[in-house]
């Protein structure tokens, strides 16, 4: 069997990475070609001793309306690139992995070929662009959903969908406070043992840029209060993000602030409260225990945009599956130091709320199911690929 997995950022990288687990555990001889990062490239390599990576995610991913009218050309060339190099290959299945800017367009062109399309991880038309509905039903073969509140959603739509749980229960542990593992984290990281706050500022150039002011005003602020004199801050460096891009954040306190790669679910782990960009990073948190706030902006076009056409009210996942405000949400002129300061403080000094927002993140567990979800899926989509062929026979 012949595969290709388009994914375009970090979070698809790591779901490709275990799909492409539970898929060789079906199907060892099967070979793939793919669109992905480091986690992904690990697994085939161990697995079948050679590369199938043809680009790395970070050299096309953009965000926002802005960020893609800036980018329109170069998109087009990938665009056309990767429709080229599918073809190609010719494989029995194109699997898409989210990023829907990108992988909507991809799956119009290549099921024009008769080459099956499935689609992990569904473009969140619940929320905005509610149009792209069209191109699910006339491009995709099948649809996989990883959120349990999507199935209303897909159903009052009348759009078939495969659900087998979350794959992100694979990925990340229960939040650990063994001083063993500690011990052996700050070991790993070179520093001394500390209280620390996670500060996870998103994975993308736009993301990190705008999430840094407020986290230096934050850091300053908090470094002026006597009880908190001791407590440092642990960035997750961001796969594809370079050092420099952190400077001026590790720049205000560099006793007190460092910079870790590979790292982020132990640095979450660990923490005793966590500043989290918007996104999947909010979900983990929330699996491995660690009480957050959660921060977004973007360009003021960009959010008067956004405004125009989203059509929910919360953006972290934890809010979104619990269909309530769980988790503080700061988003663009809220996201400041002092309002970050002010909701990790009341994290670290309000156990009844500290208390709720944990046993909220228990109630999100069980929502989601347990874990196996990548298994789950591969499984399904190697059966369903087997209905696919029939139906186009």
């Amino acid at each position: 069997m012949k595969l290709c997995i388009v994914a375009g950022e970090s979070s698809g990288d790591l779901h490709g990475s275990h799909l492409m687990k539970g898929i060789l555990d079906l199907d060892p001889q099967c070979e793939i070609m793919y669109w992905g990062g480091e986690l992904m490239d690990r697994v085939y390599t161990e697995r079948k001793g050679v590369s199938g990576l043809v680009e790395h995610y970070r050299k096309g991913a953009v965000m926002g309306f802005v960020d893609v009218v800036r980018n329109a050309g170069a998109l087009l060339r990938k665009l056309g690139e990767c429709t080229r190099k599918v073809a190609s290959y010719a494989p029995d299945c194109l699997i898409l992995i989210d990023y829907p800017g990108f992988n909507l367009r991809v799956a119009e062109r290549i099921h024009r070929l008769g080459i099956p399309v499935f689609y992990y991880i569904a473009p969140k038309v619940w929320a905005s662009r509610e149009r792209r509905l069209s191109t699910l039903r006339e491009s995709v073969d099948r649809l996989f959903i990883v959120f349990p509140f999507e199935k209303k959603y897909f159903d009052s739509k009348g759009m078939p969908y495969i659900y087998e749980g979350n794959p992100l229960l694979d990925s990340v542990p229960l939040r650990t406070v063994s001083p063993e593992e500690g011990k052996a984290f700050f070991e790993r990281a070179s520093l001394e043992p500390c209280r620390y706050v996670a500060l996870l500022p998103g994975s993308r150039k736009d993301e990190v840029s705008r999430m840094i002011p407020p986290l230096r005003s934050f850091v300053s602020l908090m470094g002026a209060i006597p009880q908190y004199c001791d407590m440092h801050f642990i960035v997750a460096g961001a796969p594809g993000r370079e050092k420099e891009e952190y400077a001026s954040l590790l720049e205000c306190d560099p006793s007190r602030i460092h910079l870790l790669y590979g790292e982020t679910p132990s640095i979450l782990s660990h923490a005793e409260a966590g500043i989290i960009n918007s996104g999947t990073a909010s979900l983990e948190a929330c699996l491995i225990g660690t009480p957050q706030v959660v921060g977004y902006a973007t360009s003021p076009l960009n959010y008067l945009l956004a405004k125009s056409i989203i059509k929910v009210e919360r953006v972290s996942l934890v809010n979104l599956i619990l269909g309530r405000g769980a988790v503080k949400e700061l988003l663009q002129e809220h996201l400041t130091g002092e309002n970050l300061l002010g909701e990790v403080r009341r994290i670290l000094e309000d156990r009844e709320y500290r208390e709720t927002m944990e046993r909220d993140y228990s109630t999100v567990r069980e929502l989601l199911g347990g874990s196996g979800a990548s298994g789950r899926i591969a499984k399904s989509m190697m059966e369903e690929l087997g209905k696919v062929k029939a139906e186009k026979q």
